[in-house]
């Protein structure tokens, strides 16, 4: 029996973005520098976690011991890197006497929440049709690969939150401040939303390819990030706003920590 349920309220409109998307700086030069400040961000908070076991005296095996395996070490790498690029994307915008609000933030609302929740679903959705028709065309695809997330054996409360904090917390905040504010926004100086939405989605894949790691490359990291993108980088036009893809950024790494370490490790 289905309940209709009747309100006095209607949902607020959702705010326009700036059809001209202008921003002080030349949309190659933000993504030249967002990717400098990507590469460099991680160096640097390798090198800050590398002080804690030299300050200890540890020698040298023990000191990359505790780096590798460390879910504290882990935590301080993920919060160290994700400040710094963070705190560059600010400071280039600050140069550039305009505000983080250019690039969306912006006050949070309550219908970010309900915007999120269809962002999610409308994610899967895709993402299950494209790596469908992906499979059915390349069978050798290999949708098994496994992401190296850096958090192995997580045991006890503790190690848990700092993994939940490393995870679905911070990352959702900084990658949708670099991609989906700092280069979006200034790819809509030149192109369209949509191809501004398309080159920024590929940056995104890319970044998520995994170089460098002896493994073969993430392509089904690479087709699910790329989707994922795309659903942000809408939310991203139609409400002007981080908050909804931050949000549905955060549910999506909340699906996998919930199924990686939560209902895996009670199995």
């Amino acid at each position: 029996m289905a309940i209709e349920i009747h309100t006095n309220y209607s949902a607020p409109p959702v705010q326009a973005a700036d059809p001209a998307g202008k921003v002080p700086w030349n949309p190659v030069t933000g993504v030249l520098y967002a990717g400098f400040t990507f590469v460099a961000a991680q160096v640097l908070a390798s090198v800050l976690v590398a002080v804690y076991p030299h300050l200890r005296g540890w020698d040298r095996t023990t000191g990359q011991n505790w780096m590798v395996h460390s879910i504290v070490a882990q935590f301080w790498f993920v919060l160290f890197a994700e400040v710094l690029t963070f705190g560059a994307v600010w400071w280039f915008v600050h140069l550039r006497r305009a505000s983080l609000r250019a690039i969306g933030w912006r006050k949070p609302r309550w219908w970010d929440i309900v915007l999120a929740f269809n962002g999610i679903f409308v994610y899967f959705v895709l993402y299950f049709v494209v790596l469908t028709v992906v499979q059915s065309l390349i069978p050798s695809l290999n949708v098994n690969q496994k992401q190296e997330l850096g958090f192995d054996n997580v045991l006890g409360d503790t190690n848990l939150v700092l993994t939940f904090l490393s995870l679905v917390v911070l990352p959702p905040v900084a990658e949708e401040t670099v991609f989906r504010g700092f280069i979006f926004t200034g790819l809509r100086n030149r192109l369209s939303w949509v191809w501004a939405a398309v080159i920024t989605s590929l940056l995104f894949a890319v970044a998520h390819l995994e170089f460098g790691t002896g493994q073969p490359l993430l392509w089904t990291a690479a087709i699910d990030t790329f989707i994922l993108s795309l659903v942000l980088c809408y939310l991203r036009q139609k409400t002007n706003s981080l908050w909804p893809g931050i949000l549905v950024h955060a549910l999506k790494n909340g699906v996998a920590f919930t199924v990686l370490y939560l209902i895996h490790a009670s199995i």
